[in-house]
C-alpha cells in the first residue's frame, strides 16, 4: 500500500496533476465519515446533510 502512495504522488508531481489532490482528500474524508458513522447515534444526521 505505501509503495502504491508513493508512485500516485510520483505520477501526480511528472504529470502535473495537481488538481486531483483536492477531490482524493474529499473523497477520503468523505470515506472515513460514513466507515466512523456506520451504526453510531450520528448516523441520521449525517443523512440529512446529503
Amino acid at each position: 500500500m505505501l509503495s502504491f502512495l508513493k508512485e500516485f504522488f510520483e505520477f501526480l508531481g511528472a504529470r502535473k496533476k495537481y488538481w486531483l489532490l483536492p477531490i482524493l482528500i474529499v473523497l477520503a474524508l468523505f470515506g472515513a465519515l460514513i466507515v466512523l458513522s456506520q451504526g453510531t447515534a450520528i448516523a441520521p444526521f449525517i443523512y440529512t446533510i446529503f
